[in-house]
Formats: C-alpha cells, structure tokens, sequence
C-alpha cells in the first residue's frame, strides 16, 4: 500500500495523545483517521489537532472517519476499550475488551484492509493474541505495543541511579505487560558497561519493582497514563513505515508458547520480521516462563468467544 495513512481507533487520552505526539515529531505517517464509537469525539479531536498544522514541525493530514475508511490505510491502532481504573489490574479488563474488539475486528476487516494491526488496549499482550484471532492476518502483521513502554521506564530509571542519559542505557522489560514482566539484567549495559556491575542487587530490584509498578502510581495520581505511551506508539510507527529494521521488545505471536508476548523483535514495513534468540539466565528463564503461564491462562479464561 505505502500510502503511510493510519487509523487510529479510539480517541480517549491514548488515542488522542498518539496522534498529538505525530504532529510534535517528524514522523513517516501522512494521514491519520480517527475514529471512535461516539463520533462526535473523534470529529472534535480531529478538529483541535488540525488547528495545530500551521505551526506543527510535521504537516499531517487529519481527519475523522468510520472503520470502512481503514481500507487503504497501512497500520490501524488499537487504543479503545475500556480503560483500567485505580486499583484494577489490567487482566480485569479481559472479557469487556475482548467482546468490544472481536466486533472491531470483524468491521475492519469487512472493509477490505489488509495493512498491519498495532494493538495498545489493555490487556494488551491477550488482546494482541485475539485480535491476529479474529482478523486471521499472518501473525507477522499483527503486533502489540509491548513492553515498549515499560523499557523506556526502566532505561529511564536506570539511567537516573547512573547519572547517563536514558538513551545510552540497553535494557529490556519483556514479557507480559503487567504484572509478571520481567526485567533481562543479564543482557542490560551503559556503554558496554553490565549494568550488573555497576548496580548492585538490592538497586536493580528496586529498579525492576519501580518499572512494574509506576503505571498505577501514575493512575492514582492522574487516573491514566497516556504521554509515555503515545510516544512509544509513535517509535513503533516510524519503524514500520520507514522500514528502520528497529529492535524493540513489541508483543507478537510466540509459536513456541502459542501465546503473544514483549520480546525484542525485528520491526519494519511487513511487520515483525523476526524475534530475537537471546541466550538469558536460568532465572530470568524461570520467570519468563511464569509470565507466559499468566498470559496463557487469561487467554483459556476467555470461554464464550
């Protein structure tokens, strides 16, 4: 297709940040639809995000739209459903988000599209797993956001503790994104440095507890977050339109577990090309394992789909 026109489905805090954050950087996209299952919201945002063009440092053409305008665009993203509340882990958004994304698919694949889902929703890693269900696209073309967000947390933080930028540190979160994640110490550096030689135990678990926890202290002060993740979106878009050959820990189809989790993969213009074989700890194995047990059991909980 190549038109580098994408959809965004869901125009609450994420939805709506994502396509602010496009306008705010030098992107590839070129077009953005915005949709919504109340129109009028989609209509007022794409209203407000167009009296930024004139001063924007990219000129994106922006419009609102029904899930028939997704069939020549490149990449749809999925942010609706509903959104997690204070005190509510992601997985008891399950079977509301489910049913609400099994009938999104199903209309957006009526419209003849055939680009590439990037799923954001929560619980995201399950929804990836449902969403490359119900559209039966090849599983390269169906990616979730990740624990995208959650490296740039713990690159951040960890960063802070050293004194560095956060761009100089290489770590990744993966797994689940919630509340099973992991942290991959053995493969994490500064400048070459192993981060387990500069931070002691005690300081990387407080590192890891940090990361997997901050998106409910962010929610009990604001009630979401939406900045972060529209930022990582926007990384994750580039590298698909732009053909970067990117390694990000994204959430794609692990035939191995049969299930959809972060991992650092591959990511350009056909999707995920390839997931990475990284030689990890016994323990972060261990752990991994249980993340992945967590996930498979949320998928099987969900029986009336």
């Amino acid at each position: 297709m190549d038109n580098n026109k994408v959809m965004i489905v869901g125009t609450g805090n994420v939805g709506a940040s994502i396509a602010f954050a496009a306008l705010n950087q030098r992107t590839a996209i070129n077009e953005i639809i915005l949709t919504d299952i109340v129109a009028e919201d989609a209509e007022g945002e794409a209203m407000d995000l167009r009296d930024a063009l004139a001063v924007s440092p990219s000129y994106v053409k922006i419009s609102n739209g029904t899930y028939k305008d997704a069939k020549d665009c490149d990449v749809v993203v999925i942010t609706a459903g509903i959104p997690q509340k204070p005190g509510e882990s992601r997985m008891e958004l399950l079977d509301k988000n489910v049913k609400i994304l099994k009938d999104m698919i199903t209309q957006i694949m009526a419209s003849g599209f055939d680009g590439i889902f990037l799923v954001v929703s929560n619980p995201m890693d399950v929804l990836t797993y449902f969403t490359l269900k119900f559209s039966g696209l090849p599983a390269e073309r169906v990616i979730g956001s990740g624990t995208v967000l959650d490296s740039a947390r713990l690159k951040e933080r960890t960063a802070n503790y050293l004194n560095v930028n956060p761009k100089s540190v290489h770590a990744y979160q993966v797994g689940e994104h919630g509340d099973s994640e992991l942290t991959l110490w053995s493969l994490a550096d500064a400048g070459g440095q192993k981060i387990t030689e500069l931070l002691d135990e005690e300081s990387r678990n407080n590192i890891s507890d940090f990361v997997k926890n901050e998106a409910y202290e962010i929610i009990n002060r604001k009630g979401a977050t939406y900045y972060g993740i529209a930022t990582c979106v926007i990384r994750i878009l580039n590298s698909i339109l732009n053909d970067e050959l990117r390694i990000l820990p994204v959430s794609s189809y692990d035939s191995f577990s049969g299930t959809c989790f972060g991992w650092p993969s591959v990511v350009g213009r056909k999707g995920i090309i390839r997931r990475l074989d990284l030689q990890i700890s016994e323990k972060e194995g261990m752990e991994l394992q249980k993340s992945i047990n967590a996930l498979t059991k949320a998928i099987k909980s969900c029986k009336n789909i």
